[in-house]
């Protein structure tokens, strides 16, 4: 398959957003027998502000992906340029993440989650390497229900829907958002 070419820029976030570097699909193992696990995140071209869902998810994986990093390699791709992405990283706190822009490749067209109009979609895809060091594409899926709902199987993947449905009223009509109400209600003792 392509060795596809990304942007990254320092893994520091605190650091300054030049220089961007040019990585490859193949250099993302950071050692022999580890699959590489790739969400293509709703962000850029088309989709000029972050999506609220992949945010939320995004976060979460953040807080886990010292535990992921045991087992395997995971990168956050993007069609957003990487001052873009990395700003909003920032924003967000995500500071264990591989971000990488994919706004100058077809990445996240050829593996289905932008569309020709650079419409972005949630997307997972999976890579593993042979005996020989080739990059083999294992699986890529979209975290959708079924295909008439496009949305809400990304929730299998993130406890904060699991906690909603823990309660009574379960999730309702509740929808992820980049920026919530901080005046939340904690319980005293």
């Amino acid at each position: 398959m392509e060795d596809y070419e990304f942007e990254e820029g320092p893994r520091d976030l605190s650091a300054g957003d030049l220089p961007v570097e040019k990585i490859r699909l193949s250099h993302l193992f950071s050692k022999p027998d580890r699959s590489l696990v790739i969400y293509h995140f709703m962000y850029g071209k088309k989709n000029s502000k972050a999506c609220p869902m992949c945010t939320a998810w995004i976060d979460g994986v953040n807080a886990v992906a010292h535990h992921l990093a045991q087992n395997l390699d995971f990168a956050l791709v993007a069609a957003a340029d990487v001052p873009t992405l990395r700003a909003f990283a920032r924003e967000r706190g995500w500071d264990k993440l591989r971000l990488l822009s994919a706004a100058k490749n077809t990445f996240k067209f050829d593996f289905g989650s932008e569309n020709p109009d650079g419409g972005q979609d949630s997307t997972l895809s999976v890579f593993t390497r042979d005996a020989n060091g080739a990059v083999r594409h294992f699986y890529t899926a979209h975290p959708w229900m079924a295909p008439d709902i496009r949305e809400r199987g990304i929730d299998l993947l993130s406890p904060i829907w699991h906690f909603l449905d823990l309660t009574p009223q379960g999730r309702g009509n509740w929808y992820t958002s980049l920026d919530y109400d901080t005046k939340v209600q904690v319980a005293s003792k």
